[in-house]
């Protein structure tokens, strides 16, 4: 059987090898001049190749497609891709989170581990081979139209993945393939990115990373998303760091005219037990100024943001601070409020939500329900997942759901 694969990233070549292994023909297409560009610059260029857990756990940092891609990870889980890597001479670890990287620390490994695998398994890899368009015949992909040459296919697979960083060559060809014989496509936006805020307030504290703090997103008073307590900084335009990446995830399709953001600096201590701290504070100060108070419950550079907020001089004393101030400050410590404008661009997100529509495609093999012999997987299908090799994981899982439907 001869089968044609698009795309030389994560999902692309574990396909390719998959199928290669069970004796086909399989030939794979890439538009750059090398494979795996996405890889090279994931975990900043360590490439946090998947995430040792399985199951439920795995499950709940998955976003969106969690349904869907239930048997992809049951088929092929965090354990069979490290013991994939290990198998083709790429030695991997295990770090806070349960991330896993090539001990090396080098991307590259990584790519070349892969690269390693086609070749053993005879998979024909062309570079700099831009695919611009699969000919459905008879409802079949008959062939694809390469650099302008027509190739003939018995089979074809998709795993030209999102748009998120175009630089890599993901611009969204995948879509326009699946439009162009009858699939819906969920329209992409950003995920795992910044988020930008209204007004100038970023900017006063840019470069400030807030230490053991809750975000929380919330349309009309009714809670989208809250993050675990982690990490966040604040940008030039807004903000950044783990628990705004993951935010972000949770938010790309909410109405952003009517979403509100949410800092609790403070989330081990409930209201009262931070109004009775503060109270302690202000006594034990005696005559000490508010921005010495704030000093002790901020960091410095948001001691000026508050002051403004509370709507007081910094030279005020603390002990002038009355019930309705002190009310007032623990609010805006456990919910110190952010209007977002929007997500940071394509270019800036990690991976792109949104795709193939997921109810034409057969989880079984990744297999489109319109065109009996042609598949799509990776990140071109709606599915994506949070930060920590997740989204790796999605793509050589549904890559190798794809290959066992080739016997």
């Amino acid at each position: 059987m001869k089968v044609c694969v698009i795309g030389g990233g994560a999902s692309g070549m574990m396909c390719a090898t998959m199928i290669a292994r069970k004796g086909h023909d399989v030939t794979l297409f890439e538009k750059n001049e090398k494979l795996g560009k996405k890889i090279y610059i994931t975990g900043k260029g360590r490439c946090n190749v998947t995430n040792a857990t399985t199951g439920n756990e795995f499950l709940q940092n998955v976003v969106s497609g969690k349904k869907f891609v239930m048997g992809a990870i049951t088929r092929f889980n965090s354990n069979d891709t490290m013991n994939f890597f290990e198998e083709v001479g790429v030695p991997l670890k295990i770090e806070r989170g349960n991330r896993v990287f090539p001990v090396s620390d080098k991307s590259n490994d990584i790519i070349k581990g892969l690269e390693k695998a086609m070749n053993w398994a005879g998979v024909k890899v062309f570079l700099n081979s831009n695919v611009e368009s699969v000919v459905i015949e008879d409802s079949l992909a008959k062939s694809v139209v390469v650099n302008g040459e027509k190739y003939d296919f018995d089979r074809v697979v998709v795993a030209t993945g999102g748009i998120s960083y175009a630089s890599t060559g993901s611009d969204g060809a995948g879509y326009e393939f699946a439009k162009s014989v009858g699939h819906t496509v969920i329209e992409p936006v950003p995920a795992l990115c910044a988020i930008k805020i209204s007004g100038n307030e970023c900017k006063e504290v840019e470069g400030l990373s807030l230490k053991n703090v809750t975000l929380t997103s919330k349309v009309q008073d009714k809670i989208v998303y809250k993050s675990e307590i982690g990490e966040m900084l604040f940008t030039s335009n807004g903000i950044s760091g783990p628990i705004a990446l993951t935010t972000s995830s949770y938010i790309n399709r909410v109405d952003f005219s009517k979403l509100k953001l949410y800092i609790d600096f403070k989330p081990a201590l409930s209201v009262d037990a931070l109004l009775l701290r503060i109270d302690r504070d202000i006594a034990d100060m005696k005559a000490k100024q508010v921005s010495t108070l704030l000093e002790g419950l901020l960091p410095k550079s948001m001691v000026a943001l508050f002051l403004k907020r509370l709507d007081v001089e910094a030279s005020m004393k603390a002990n002038q601070l009355n019930r309705e101030k002190r009310k007032m400050l623990v609010n805006l410590l456990k919910n110190y409020e952010l209007l977002p404008d929007s997500l940071e661009n394509f270019n800036q997100a990690v991976v792109t939500a949104g795709g193939v529509n997921l109810k034409e495609i057969n989880p079984k093999y990744m297999k489109s329900k319109l065109v009996s012999n042609l598949y799509f997987i990776g990140e071109v299908l709606d599915i994506d997942a949070l930060t920590g090799g997740f989204n790796l994981q999605l793509a050589f899982a549904t890559a190798v759901t794809c290959a066992s439907d080739f016997n």
